[in-house]
Parts: C-alpha cells; structure tokens; sequence
C-alpha cells in the first residue's frame, strides 16, 4: 500500500507572495471616527466648549479646597470683613447719603459708573455684587496644590456666572432702565423687544447685524486705489496705486491674519493703515486670504507658508526684480511671516529688508485669557468640530471672543439694545469685526497643537521642509508692536521676541486693544505709546522694566513706524512701479479689493 505523497509545493517562495493588509489601522480609525462623531455632537450643545474640561478643573478645586481648611477658614474670614464693610457701608448712609462708597470696581469696569449707582438702594446693590465679586475671586485663587490652568478656568467660570446676575443686568435694580422707563411710559421695553427679534432673525437667517450694510466692502471701506495682481487657491495679492511723484525703493508686503478679512488694515479712509502707508511714499501689496470650505479641510500651516507668504514674495520678487521687501505681519499672519523669516534665513535667503509684527505672538508659554480655551480637552474637541464640518466658522469662535469680553460685548449690548431701547450707531470697525472668515480643519489643528499647546516655535522645534524655523537666525532689523489691552495677544507675551532674537529690535507698546490698538490713525486723541530700541546683541530687559525705562510719546505709533521704515530703507527714491508685470505673467487680474475678499 503506498503512502500519501504531500501537496506539491507552490513554485513561487513564500517570501515572494504579495503581503496581506493589515485590517487594524483602518479598524482603529472607524473607532476614532464614533469618537469624532460623538464629540462633534457634545459641540453642537455645549457651544464648543468641551464639559470634560469643566469638570476636570471644578473636581480640581473642589478636591484641594475640601483638602485645605487654613484656605477655607481664610475665606470665612474674608466673608465675615466683606459682610462688615457692607454694614458700616449702610450705617454710613443713614448718617450721609452721600457716603464713600466701601469697594470701588476693578479698572475697566463701568457698568456703575452713572450717577444713579451712586444712590441708595441702587448703590447698597452694587456695592454688595463688588464685594461678592472680590470674594469669589479670592475663593477661586491661592488654592493650595489646585493647578494654574484650571484655576483660571474656575475663576472665569464663577466670573461669567456672577455677571449674569449683576444689577446693572436686571430691568428692576438698574437705575438707568428704571429712569428710561419711567421717561417713556415702557416704550424702551418695547423697542428693545424689537431689537431683539430683529438680531434673533438675522442670527437665525446669517444675516449680519443691524448698520453693516452702510459699510460696504470696496465702496465704503476697502476703497483704496489697487489692482489684484497675484492669485492661487490661497490668496490674491493686490498692489496698490502710489500717491507721490516718487517712492522708497523697497516695497512693503503685509500679511495679515486668515482669521480675518485683510481690509481691517483699510477701512475709511480716515483710518486706513495702507493709505497711509502709500500716502508716506510705499508701495505696497497685502495678502487677501480666500475664506475656505469644506473643500479646503486639508490645507495645511505649510500651505498658508508656501502658497501664502512664499508666493507673494515671489510675485513681488517678478514685479519689482532685485528689491528688498518691508515684511509686516499682523495677528496670525505675524505668526506665520516670523516662520517664514526664519525658514528664509536658514537658508540664507536675503530678500527681507526688515520685520514688522503687529500683536503677533511667537512664544505661547503665556497667551493671556485666550488660553482659558485652549487645552488638550478643548483642541479635542475643536478638532472634532472641526474634522465634522471641514473647518472652523465663524460663529464657533465668535463665541469664545465675547465670553472673555462679555461686559463689555454681550451684557453691555444687551442693556443697552434691549433694556434701555437704543441702538448703537454702527462703525466700520465693528462692521468689519461682523464679516468674518474660516479656519481649514486640518491647518487650524496644527497651529493649535503644534503653536499653542506644544510651543515648538518658541523652543527651535517647528519644523519646515525638514530643518528648524529658528527665530534666533532672523538677523533684519525688526519693529515689534504690542497693545495694552490686547486679550488675544497680550503684549507681555508679544514681548517674549526679545527673549527668542538678538537681531536689532524696535519694541512698541500702544494704548487700545487687539485691533483698536492696531487701527490707530494720527490725530485720534487720547492716544498714546511706549517706544524703544534694544540693538544688535544688546542687553534684554523684562517687560516690567521696558515699560518703566521705555520712551512715553503722545499719538499715534504709526508716525513712529514710518521714521523708522524710511531710516531701513534706501536713501535714493525711485519713479513708481508700474500695476502689474505683463511680461513677468502678473498682469492685473482686477480692482482692490478683489474677489476672495467678498467670499462669505
């Protein structure tokens, strides 16, 4: 009987037979997509705040309170002085009803600073929230062990709690409701329920608000001189007229932030940073982002780098051959120029002849208020927003903004809309504010994670095409501009480019906030600024001080910057440029301000 000869073998080898895919990896991302969709749900109901962070940060507080009675003991006792300041308060008040109040409010504060607040009982109300207010800050802070981040999440949290309870919120305890009702027999009541029905239509319909159509882009605001001569997917690059017989021999190339549209550095013609800039001799071309879709998710930070900032020098380069260029960059387009300075400079391109950054940040160690938002809890589910629709609209963010100026952006406006029946004139400052823009999906994550969360810029780790964008290899002069009031870019953290260059630097501090700071013509009064240059290896001071030493002048800083921009640049003036370079293919395309700029 013969025995069972094996199966032939296969004539190809084992080691030869195409591979087996691995079903794993698109297994893990079905799981991490139910996770996305999840939390892009969560987002739809909790404004896109992420409640994981919440929570984390009230067990924070609540744990290490519980842990320290000395902290609990001190915060009874802190009760038991407020409660008495309050009683003396009114004791004072029977003797003289013109008594000194016992709490003044924080700086920037006003909401009871009419004449009525100064009178009972309307007066006993506001003192009595001061002094709440006071405590619940020294409830929230110094708690032993209680980590900083969630601190302030805490803080800001009870604060936004408190406001909404203010008497200057409530019809019945604000003395100034109380007198315009009484004035018009409630007709104010009346106008500011219409008020409110008209906003709530224009929100539910993304009409803008009330008086923006009086700004219109182009013909309004917007309006100065310039033809389109550049334009990719990301961006046109528009090159404005000149306005003088002669100009500087270096052109200046701004590059403002893709969260907004580039016109706030044009708006009337009053207040126009670019028309000035023409009007002092410049010729000058500003990026206008394109206002992305969905379509657009996977842009990354590098596109904004290669297609933006490289690409219109690049233009300018073919339009005006052999000329340095005045880079200005402001917000995140700051950002963005001081990566692709340093890009350059790595690789010994010379065709910078300064840097300007204008409320620009380029160490995120310390962001202000705005990091409040901005955690690996929050950038997760942002993420997932994000990933959910392709990008980052407007109303998602506008959100964050008002909350961490709510006094002044929501329960102001509300008093003063729907209570007291009025509307506020519109300007073109908030006209602008109101026509917003996008962020990519995929662009945004990184700057969050890579920026914010992870500081790579600030510590040489940022990679682009392989090798570190180090700001400590920019040897152009730089003039660097921070406001005082800025709660996107505060200026202490703008500051920290002293710490991160030693190339010569112009430091700026002016009065106003992120964007009024910025927008800050010759002749608007009560203006102010701070200035002073630290050389080429000089010496680095600490903000505190800078500010103390610097130079105080009155005006705006834009005059400061012009004296400065003529001293970096070429002595002999030259003819204008033409609009344009037909044969270098950059013929003009269209009139300022283009066509993505109008991109809702």
């Amino acid at each position: 009987m013969k025995t069972p000869t094996s199966a032939p073998k296969p004539a190809v080898a084992s080691a030869e037979l195409p591979p087996v895919p691995c079903p794993e990896p698109l297994g893990r991302e079905a799981f991490r997509t139910f996770d996305r969709m999840r939390e892009a749900m969560t987002a739809q109901f909790t404004g896109g705040l992420s409640p994981a962070a919440l929570t984390l940060a009230l067990q924070d507080w609540t744990m290490h309170l519980a842990a320290a009675p000395g902290k609990r003991m001190e915060l009874l006792d802190k009760a038991n002085r407020k409660a008495a300041r309050l009683l003396c308060h009114l004791a004072a008040l029977c003797v003289n009803r013109e008594a000194p109040a016992c709490i003044d409010p924080l700086p920037g504060d006003y909401r009871f600073a009419a004449e009525g607040w100064k009178k009972p009982p309307f007066s006993i109300w506001a003192q009595a929230f001061l002094l709440q207010q006071q405590w619940w800050h020294n409830a929230t802070h110094e708690v032993p062990g209680m980590n900083p981040h969630h601190q302030e999440i805490v803080s800001f949290t009870a604060r936004q709690i408190l406001d909404v309870f203010s008497p200057s919120n409530l019809p019945f305890t604000n003395p100034e409701v109380i007198a315009r009702t009484m004035e018009t027999g409630g007709m104010n009541l009346v106008q500011g329920m219409r008020n409110w029905t008209e906003d709530m239509i224009r929100q539910a319909t993304g009409q803008p608000p009330v008086g923006t159509e009086d700004f219109v882009v182009g013909k309004d605001v917007a309006v100065t001189p310039g033809k389109v001569v550049y334009r990719n997917h990301l961006i046109e690059l528009i090159q404005y007229a000149p306005a003088t017989r002669t100009v500087m021999a270096e052109p200046i190339l701004i590059v403002p932030a893709w969260i907004m549209k580039y016109y706030i550095l044009d708006l009337s013609p009053q207040n126009s940073l670019i028309r000035h800039l023409v009007a002092q001799g410049h010729t000058v071309f500003c990026i206008s982002w394109r206002n992305p879709t969905a379509e657009d998710r996977d842009l990354t930070l590098d596109d904004y780098r290669r297609r933006g900032v490289m690409a219109a020098l690049e233009a300018i380069n073919a339009i005006l051959p052999q000329r340095k260029v005045h880079a200005v960059g402001y917000c995140l387009g700051g950002t963005l120029l001081s990566i692709a300075a340093a890009d350059m400079a790595h690789g010994d391109d010379d065709r910078l002849a300064s840097l300007t950054l204008l409320a620009a940040q380029t160490d995120f160690s310390e962001p202000g208020e705005l990091a409040l938002f901005i955690d690996h809890s929050q950038v997760n589910l942002l993420e997932s927003m994000m990933w959910n629709r392709g990008y980052l609209s407007a109303d998602q963010m506008a959100g964050a903004f008002q909350l961490l100026r709510s006094n002044d952006l929501i329960w102001s406006r509300m008093v003063h809309d729907y209570l007291m029946g009025e509307r506020r004139p519109m300007i073109d400052l908030m006209a602008w504010n109101a026509d917003s823009t996008r962020m990519p999906y995929r662009m945004h994550a990184e700057y969050l994670e890579r920026l914010y969360l992870d500081n790579e810029l600030a510590a040489g780790r940022f990679m682009v095409e392989g090798r570190p964008a180090a700001i400590q290899n920019i040897r152009v002069p730089m003039f660097v501009v921070g406001t005082e009031r800025d709660h996107v870019a505060p200026w202490r953290s703008v500051f920290k480019i002293h710490y991160l260059s030693n190339t010569e630097l112009t430091f700026v501090l002016t009065s106003g906030g992120h964007n009024a700071g910025i927008v800050s013509e010759p002749g608007r009064p009560h203006r102010r600024y701070r200035i002073a240059l630290r050389e080429a290896g000089g010496r680095c001071p600490g903000p505190d001080i800078w500010a103390e030493t610097a130079e105080a002048r009155p005006g705006s800083w834009w005059e400061a910057w012009t004296e400065w921009l003529a001293a970096h640049s070429s002595a002999k003036r030259t003819p204008p440029p033409a609009m344009g370079a037909r044969k270098a293919g950059h013929a003009p395309l269209a009139d300022a301000p283009g066509t993505y700029v109008l991109q809702r």
